[in-house]
């Protein structure tokens, strides 16, 4: 039987728990394996050693989404990997066999946030597919227009005023446009900066789209990725991972956090 690109990434991040070799096997290009996480090695050969690195029975995968796009796969899911921690995948595929992997995970919040949300619950399904490309476009816009551009006066062109029309997965903001304009006026308040420099790449399924942009967070270089939910042309719901990006000296792979994306 024909196995989907979908399932074929979660069998391997399933194999991150139980250890299993099949799916890397069966499902990655052994000769070709471009790895982007900076703290892992190239190839399927620097996936191996981050496995054996890990403390023995710790690691859990609970992948909770799963959208296609073209030759990509990307996910979220809930981890226990050296701690826990929740983040998105993205694998690119040639001929039916993985060979490229991009992500970023940041912790794992020990409690919901102001109004009541965790990092990963909230909806699941995929619907809208014929929406695809207009959903990308509208996200690509959101990120251009108000988290590059700085331009909150137009936030209610793309999320609706209302706490229950944008439900929010940040562990530290509350839901609607109100929570998170409240937070960064905080974080300002606080010398906190937070700021989207470039948007890498938009990749979308349906309803969902995750948006990879490079800025800065309280000084530190980081990857911002960024899940949405639309409904009706408007988002309506967000997760996010914010990673920072570790100076190239202690790179273990030279590929780059958003090359060839």
């Amino acid at each position: 039987m024909s196995v989907s690109n979908i399932n074929k990434v979660i069998a391997l991040l399933n194999s991150i728990e139980t250890g299993d070799p099949e799916p890397a096997t069966h499902y990655a290009n052994k000769n070709q394996y471009t790895q982007h996480n900076l703290a892992v090695a190239d190839g399927l050969q620097g996936f191996a050693e981050l496995l054996q690195a890990l403390p023995e029975n710790t690691a859990r995968v609970n992948v909770v989404r799963a959208f296609s796009d073209g030759d990509y796969v990307f996910t979220h899911t809930d981890y226990n990997f050296f701690g826990p921690k929740v983040g998105f995948d993205i694998f690119r595929f040639e001929n039916g066999l993985i060979v490229e992997h991009w992500d970023n995970l940041t912790e794992k919040a020990s409690a919901k946030n102001p109004s009541g949300h965790t990092q990963t619950d909230g909806s699941t399904e995929t619907t809208d597919r014929d929406k695809t490309a207009e959903n990308k476009q509208r996200a690509a816009s959101f990120i251009e227009t108000i988290l590059i551009g700085g331009h909150f006066d137009k936030i209610s062109e793309f999320i609706d005023p209302g706490e229950s029309n944008y439900i929010q997965h940040n562990p530290v903001i509350a839901d609607g446009i109100d929570g998170l304009l409240a937070a960064i006026k905080h974080m300002a308040q606080q010398g906190i900066t937070m700021a989207y420099k470039k948007n890498h790449k938009v990749l979308g399924e349906g309803n969902f789209t995750l948006g990879i942009s490079e800025g800065e967070f309280a000084g530190d270089h980081v990857a911002y990725y960024d899940l949405l939910r639309f409904d009706n042309n408007k988002i309506v719901e967000h997760w996010g991972a914010i990673e920072t990006i570790p100076p190239k000296s202690e790179w273990r792979n030279s590929n780059g956090k958003f090359e060839k994306l």
